[in-house]
This record gives C-alpha cells, sequence and structure tokens, in this order.
C-alpha cells in the first residue's frame, strides 16, 4: 500500500464516525441504503428522532452518489453526516414545541432560511407529499431536503445563464427525477 493511501486510511480511522460505518461497510469501503439505515442508527445521527426510513436513506444515496454505484463511501457519508446535522439543527429550530414535527409555516420558514425561494404553489405541493394531518416528522423533513437539494443542483447545472429557466429533455427528466 503507498505511504499516501495508508495516510489517508489512517487519518479517515481517527475520526469517530469511522466505526460506524467500516462496521456495516463491505470489504469495498461502500455501503448501501439499508447499511446506511444501520449505520445512522448506529451513529445517533438522527439524535432523538426516530430512525431513517430506508427511502430516505435510498435518497440520501443518490443525492452524493457522484459516480451512479448506488452506494456510498466514507467520505460521502462524513459529508452526508455533516449535511444531516446541519438540517437537524434547522429542524429543530423551528420544532419550537419539540413535538418531532413541524407545522407547515415552520417548514416555510426553514427552507427560506437555508436559502430556497419557492412559491406557496410549490409549498403546497411539498406539504401535501410530505405531511401527515399538516405536520412533518424529521425523516420527512430530511427526505424534503435531500429533493430540494439535489433537484435544486441538477436545474443549476443546466440553467446557464442563471435566469431561473432551464431546458431539460424528456430523458433527462426522467433520469433526473427518477433518481430521486
Amino acid at each position: 500500500m503507498c505511504r499516501k493511501h495508508q495516510q489517508t486510511r489512517d487519518v479517515q480511522q481517527q475520526d469517530p464516525l469511522y466505526g460506524y460505518f467500516s462496521a456495516v461497510a463491505g470489504q469495498d469501503g461502500q455501503i448501501s441504503a439499508d447499511e446506511l439505515q444501520r449505520c445512522l442508527t448506529q451513529s445517533g445521527i438522527a439524535g432523538s428522532y426516530k430512525p431513517f426510513c430506508l427511502e430516505t436513506c435510498r435518497l440520501m444515496i443518490s443525492m452524493l452518489d457522484r459516480d451512479m454505484s448506488g452506494t456510498m463511501g466514507f467520505n460521502e457519508f462524513k459529508e452526508l453526516s455533516q449535511v444531516i446535522n446541519g438540517w437537524k439543527a434547522t429542524f429543530s429550530s423551528y420544532d419550537r414545541d419539540h413535538s418531532g414535527t413541524v407545522e407547515g409555516h415552520e417548514l416555510q420558514q426553514a427552507i427560506s432560511a437555508m436559502g430556497f425561494n419557492l412559491s406557496p404553489q410549490a409549498m403546497n405541493v411539498i406539504m401535501r407529499r410530505h405531511s401527515t394531518n399538516g405536520r412533518i416528522a424529521f425523516d420527512d423533513f430530511i427526505s424534503c431536503c435531500v429533493k430540494l437539494r439535489a433537484l435544486t443542483s441538477q436545474f443549476q447545472s443546466r440553467d446557464m445563464s442563471r435566469t431561473g429557466q432551464a431546458t431539460f429533455g424528456y430523458d433527462d427528466f426522467i433520469q433526473v427525477t427518477m433518481s430521486l
């Protein structure tokens, strides 16, 4: 093993998250959605909230899956944990009654605070898709954030002149939306 690769491995092994990751990763150093679910639960990243459902874990992998392998390496996992912790802090600050859920107006404020400027119609679509009885649980909030981040990134990569307009071919559109 080359010296640089060994140094990278040593640094990773010193990271507290590496123990959780390596406990579920295969020999290829990658984790699948069900392994990610176990890893996130064991590491306590979800905090006091319920564990993430498998579909949310699939979304998380797709958000960071640059090589389109359907799996996640340690560096991607580390990036994901940082992103989730940021979203968790945002969620907690709008879950003022500490119920583990946010209401529609709180979701609107949280999404705006994260830099997304969505129309009332788009917010209504999000609420219909992600709420139960008008409230959004943490897992659904994270799912929503993953989709917003990934779709915004895909849109921005096609909006070359930054006008808020993008052109998608049908197959490209299907690939982008169905990957989430």
